[in-house]
């Protein structure tokens, strides 16, 4: 709605004089679907200003207008009003409780509101899976939709694309595979729902499957085509990807950002640097490189990894928006070229931002140091940086890598440090054992092995560590009794399980 249409019926609406709950909703409804929800709830101050009392109709237009601002104290206040009022929570009403709550990052509020409700609809119950496998909550939108109260409930498609999401995320195939056959069973054809086992299958490293099923569209669409592509590029088929990359230009569909981010990645991993510089011309032309955050921190991860630091850092400098992923890969990129200054320069920019780093900053920072051999003043110095600032969950991947360094440098006392650590000491022993295969310290590795059997004394994967170390050192009676301690306590190590 422009704004002189929009200033044409609101002079329309000041001059009828008899204007009731619904001509007002029907004008704060009209602004809210036009992308002025500010608008829409000033209107409803006015309406409030008349004495005119909301109805349900009212409140599901209201809360919508909170959740495209984000407004989550309005949006609670809403639903505060709704319940003084005496405003009926039908389905419409529930349904944009429930989104706005979820789209706010308040995803307890939502399950609270859906666990009070009377009785529970598919809407209600499909919504309220949609906000936790949006949220990342998939283990708990795949148990309510196994939940045996709600087996009377008929999922419908926007149920059936959510759960297979969900099960893209935890890679659950069997599970996905399940709702796939009762997704036939109940007819839904739709390319939502298409799109979504083609992702579904890809995540699970079904490559066939998720190529058959996209095959069987004959209209594909960008998002079918993006899933298969980022499908195929996140099982380590970057040429498959390409060549995929490369029909949907045949078909005259243009790549929107998802495409880009994938094809940016293929071409990194298989250092096909033309192709990507093709494609980095592509997205300046068409404005998606300085709108989109995820392209461009693609696009530099791509130089990076091609060796040409320099476009990378052009890149980084010029994006007006940078994430975590966006700094991180700058600073690796600095360390895969062999220029720990630059990652530790790019590290102190950072922090002269005013910047937060957490985990994955620090992980890149100290594995840039490690490659180009900074082991010593300047490690240990971010490392510091690390304990001196308050991050979420970063303390016990520190100390990991700070062992890791001492054994690596051949620095003094590592056991002392070892014993310091008070956060996850099965990472920080997993660490140093396994810097002491690799670099023949097997004193400090004796260390490792003692503290892991009194942390871990049922693993079996630990045990085999210890079996390696002591067979790289030749102690083949050491390796003889560990596995027979293996065989006796009916310890079995599951391959590919670390």
């Amino acid at each position: 709605m422009q704004s002189v249409e929009r200033l044409s019926v609101l002079v329309v609406f000041d001059e009828c004089l008899d204007r009731n709950v619904v001509s007002w909703t029907s004008m704060i409804a009209g602004y809210v679907q036009n992308d002025c929800p500010v608008e829409g709830l000033i209107l409803f101050n006015r309406m409030r200003e008349g004495l005119i009392a909301a109805n349900q109709f009212t409140v599901g237009s209201l809360v919508t207008a909170c959740t495209k601002l984000g407004a989550l104290h309005q949006g609670k206040w809403v639903h505060g009003y709704a319940i003084k009022n005496g405003v009926e929570l039908n389905s419409y009403v529930v349904t944009a409780l429930l989104d706005m709550y979820v789209k706010c990052g308040v995803i307890r509020d939502a399950r609270s509101l859906f666990d009070k409700l009377s009785s529970i609809d598919l809407v209600s119950w499909t919504a309220m899976i949609v906000g936790y496998t949006q949220s990342g909550s998939s283990n708990e939108a795949l148990k309510l939709f196994m939940d045996k109260k709600w087996v009377d409930i008929s999922p419908n498609n926007v149920t059936i694309v959510s759960v297979l999401s969900a099960c893209a995320q935890l890679g659950n195939l069997n599970l996905g595979r399940s709702v796939h056959g009762l997704g036939i069973k109940l007819g839904f054809e739709e390319p939502a729902v298409v799109n979504a086992l083609v992702d579904m299958y890809a995540k699970c490293r079904m490559n066939r499957d998720a190529r058959y099923i996209f095959e069987t569209v004959s209209d594909k669409d960008v998002v079918a085509w993006n899933s298969i592509i980022s499908g195929y590029n996140q099982n380590g088929s970057a040429y498959e990807a390409l060549e995929l990359f490369r029909q949907m230009r045949m078909d005259s569909l243009l790549p929107d950002a998802v495409t880009l981010v994938s094809v940016f990645s293929a071409c990194a991993f298989i250092g096909a640097l033309r192709v990507g510089s093709s494609l980095h011309a592509y997205s300046i032309k068409g404005g998606l490189l300085s709108s989109n955050v995820y392209v461009g921190t693609a696009l530099l991860t791509f130089y990076a990894k091609c060796g040409d630091a320099k476009s990378a850092r052009t890149i980084f400098d010029g994006m007006g928006e940078k994430n975590t992923v966006t700094w991180s890969a700058m600073i690796g990129g600095y360390g895969i070229q062999g220029d720990g200054g630059g990652s530790l320069a790019l590290f102190n920019d950072m922090l002269g931002e005013e910047l937060k780093p957490n985990e994955v900053i620090f992980t890149a920072i100290l594995s840039a140091c490690s490659h180009t051999g900074m082991l010593g003043r300047d490690g240990i110095y971010s490392f510091r940086c690390a304990k001196n600032i308050t991050l979420c969950l970063p303390i016990s991947i520190m100390h990991a890598w700070l062992i890791y360094w001492l054994v690596l440098g051949g620095l003094k006392k590592p056991g002392t440090s070892l014993r310091k650590c008070q956060f996850n000491r099965k990472l920080v022993c997993l660490e140093l054992l396994h810097g002491c295969g690799l670099h023949l310290r097997f004193d400090l590795g004796e260390i490792a092995i003692r503290r892991m059997r009194e942390l871990h004394p049922d693993k079996a994967c630990y045990y085999v560590l210890i079996c390696n170390l002591y067979a790289s050192d030749g102690r083949w009676n050491q390796v003889k009794e560990v596995r027979e301690l293996m065989k006796h306590k009916g310890l079995i190590k599951t391959p590919g399980v670390a």
